[in-house]
Parts: structure tokens; C-alpha cells; sequence
């Protein structure tokens, strides 16, 4: 059965192509992936990708959500008529993503 398993992760892998990502991780994040390795014996990556993978499922719920409350979106009043034109000259105006002293 081992062997069975082992063969068809190995055709999986080289149906597809595979990229290599580089991600900076917190230290508890990558802590907990660790631990969940060791627990089901299988690598790193492959919990990083099964947690990709349930992702978009979870982001489609929040959708939902976003849909109950869509007329209320765009409704606020005091905001300049010319907002999506002038994005940048305001958000600059406001001091927005300039660096802060510390």
C-alpha cells in the first residue's frame, strides 16, 4: 500500500510543472506548518500547498458575505465627486504610505 501511494505522488509531480516560491512566514506560522509535517509525516511543502488550496474556498465565502452588504458599498456621503480620478493626489494629500518617524 505504501508503494502505491508513493508511486502516485511521484506521477503527480511530474504531470505538472512545479515553481519554486519563496515566502517570509512568522515564526508560529511556520512553527505550526512544522508540527503538522512531523504529525502526518508528509513534507513542509505539502501542507503549505493543501493550505493554498482550501484558500480560494474560504475567500468565496467571504464573498457571500461582501454580497449581502453590496448597497451599502460605495454609499458614503462627504467624499469628493472626483475620488477615482484623483486616487493619488489625495491619498498623497492625506500622507498616506509615506514613511512615519519613528
Amino acid at each position: 500500500m505504501f508503494e502505491a501511494v508513493l508511486h502516485t505522488r511521484q506521477r503527480c509531480n511530474t504531470l505538472s510543472p512545479v515553481k519554486t516560491l519563496t515566502v517570509r512566514l512568522p515564526e508560529s506560522l511556520v512553527a505550526d506548518i512544522e508540527a503538522e509535517s512531523r504529525g502526518r509525516k508528509i513534507s513542509k511543502s505539502d501542507v503549505v500547498r493543501e493550505r493554498l488550496e482550501l484558500a480560494p474556498r474560504r475567500h468565496r465565502r467571504r464573498t457571500a458575505s461582501v454580497n449581502a452588504i453590496a448597497d451599502l458599498i460605495g454609499s458614503v456621503d462627504g467624499l469628493p465627486t472626483d475620488l477615482s480620478a484623483q486616487k493619488k493626489s489625495y491619498l498623497r494629500a492625506t500622507g498616506y504610505g509615506q514613511k512615519r518617524p519613528r
